[in-house]
């Protein structure tokens, strides 16, 4: 399982060094109208050639939300150009409410990702910093920097999937990646952080309690047993919620919840099949 880890993340990081990622308004700037149908929403092609003839619209991307509303995301465009595409679409398809109009600018739009980044790398140092100060007493087995290495590799792991596959729903599908999904990627960071210390805190106490009876590599798999029935089940019954939130949820947190999924998922053998084979690794397989 280690070695189909390892090819998971390498093959996503191809993934997304070969399509890279589909910035949505957050990221890039532009304009994001939703409008909804007193109606019918018409086909999306036929929304979207509208839209398209419409001088200063472009960049265009219509995706539908719910059983009349559509999302339209645009460049930027001045107000003018905002009030010609409603009253396009409202002569060619009947009346519409505009429930939503955001715009933002690309200066902003860069601020906000440089932001995101700094964040993530903020957050993966504190993690280091924190298992640490918390494995301090596990210096005589290996230091405890190498339990937050294992544990950052593994989030990593855990990241750096999620993110390849969304690099393949953008390249076919023209699914943007936006400040939902950052949020996203922290939640994955911290769920799956809780999973790798409920397995080192196990650890631990194995190490105090054993002492030298037996080696690290026999030990870390006794910590991973006692602690897999309680895993399985946490995992399980997120999954169950966010899996719902996905298919009843609504178009605007449905790959919020994509990305829990996928990243919940690979979270819970990452801390098995990736962090604690790294730590048996890290530790020379010496005798506790």
């Amino acid at each position: 399982m280690f070695i189909i880890s390892v090819a998971l993340t390498v093959a996503a990081i191809i993934i997304t060094a070969v399509f890279g990622l589909r910035f949505g308004v957050d990221f890039r700037g532009g304009a994001l109208m939703e409008i909804v149908f007193k109606v019918s929403r018409p086909p999306t092609a036929e929304l979207s050639d509208v839209i398209g003839k419409i001088s200063g619209a472009k960049d265009k991307n219509v995706s539908p939300v719910g059983e009349r509303g559509a999302l339209i995301r645009l460049n930027n465009v001045d107000e003018q150009t905002h009030q010609n595409i409603l009253n396009k679409i409202s002569e060619k398809f009947g009346e519409i409410n505009e429930s939503r109009f955001d715009s933002i600018g690309p200066t902003i739009g860069k601020e906000l990702r440089n932001k995101s980044i700094t964040a993530i790398v903020i957050l993966l140092a504190a993690i280091i910093a924190y298992i640490a100060f918390v494995f301090r007493k596990m210096s005589r087995v290996l230091s405890p920097w190498a339990m937050g290495l294992a544990a950052i590799i593994a989030l990593i792991h855990d990241v750096v999937i999620p993110v390849g596959v969304f690099a393949l729903l953008g390249h076919f599908y023209g699914i943007e990646i936006t400040a939902v999904f950052v949020a996203a990627a922290l939640t994955i960071l911290g769920y799956s952080l809780s999973d790798s210390v409920v397995v080192f805190d196990r650890v631990r106490e194995n190490v105090l309690r054993l002492g030298s009876s037996q080696d690290f590599g026999g030990l870390v798999h006794k910590s991973i047993m006692q602690t897999l029935v309680r895993s399985l089940n946490t995992t399980f019954t997120t999954l169950l919620a966010l899996i719902a939130i996905f298919f009843f949820g609504g178009e605007s947190i449905k790959y919020f919840s994509l990305a829990l999924i996928i990243g919940i998922f690979s979270g819970a053998y990452s801390s098995i099949f990736v962090a604690s084979p790294i730590l048996v690794w890290l530790s020379g397989k010496r005798k506790v």
